[in-house]
């Protein structure tokens, strides 16, 4: 397979400032809209948002999609019609599955301090199934440890959610001069770099980044000063 890949740096998303709200999205979201960055496989939305205290978005509705929200900085409170009142913090994964359609409202659980997150849209692999929500704490990261956790998967598994959509979502925590090589076992992989500097492979990516590979059958990250990257395993 010849191996393509893209590199879509930070200051190339879509941007949205609401006040209350900044925005930056990797694919086309809202009223940002490129016919050249419509989303990649399976995946559809990635915004990174930070929400100011006090802020958030009142309830509404969405229907057919998988919801990944992964939280930097800060506290995310959730509500939704399935009677499910949550906080999402730094170190959990929540997955909503939305599913024949779901209602729910998202603000920041601090009256002050702004909420740093990154929001995911992935298509489901069947459309019009039942509703669901899921959060659980990813393992601790250790002091200068280089490691891989799995977020997100079809197969869920001990810390990750269960998502219903042909991909998975890993976090890749480099330490300082750390490198970890990481299997791409899909056939197209999607980077995202939520904190510092790394490169993947001989492409160097800053925080925002993000980097499209097909044909790969791993990628090496690697990190001076340390790094935290999402990796999308799609199928």
């Amino acid at each position: 397979m010849t191996v393509r890949t893209l590199h879509r740096p930070a200051d190339a998303r879509g941007k949205a400032d609401h006040g209350w709200l900044k925005s930056a999205h990797s694919f086309s979201f809202g009223q940002y809209h490129d016919p050249n960055v419509m989303g990649f496989r399976a995946l559809r939305v990635i915004n990174e948002d930070w929400i100011a205290g006090g802020g958030g978005f009142p309830t509404h509705g969405h229907s057919d999609m998988e919801i990944v929200t992964y939280v930097l900085d800060g506290a995310l409170a959730h509500k939704d019609s399935l009677g499910t009142g949550a906080v999402i913090r730094p170190g959990e994964a929540q997955r909503m599955s939305a599913g024949r359609g779901i209602q729910h409202s998202e603000f920041n659980a601090s009256a002050d301090e702004t909420v740093h997150l990154l929001q995911i849209w992935l298509l489901p692999r069947t459309r019009g199934g039942d509703a669901g929500y899921e959060q659980k704490a990813l393992p601790p990261v250790a002091p200068d440890a280089t490691q891989i956790d799995i977020i997100a998967s079809p197969d869920g598994g001990d810390a990750a959610v269960t998502i219903n959509s042909d991909a998975s979502i890993a976090r890749v925590v480099i330490a300082p001069g750390g490198s970890i090589t990481v299997p791409i076992t899909r056939g197209n992989a999607w980077l995202q770099a939520a904190r510092g500097a790394a490169t993947a492979g001989n492409q160097a990516l800053a925080a925002g980044d993000g980097f499209a590979a097909v044909g790969l059958a791993s990628v090496t990250l690697a990190s001076d000063a340390g790094a935290e990257v999402l990796l999308f395993d799609l199928g």
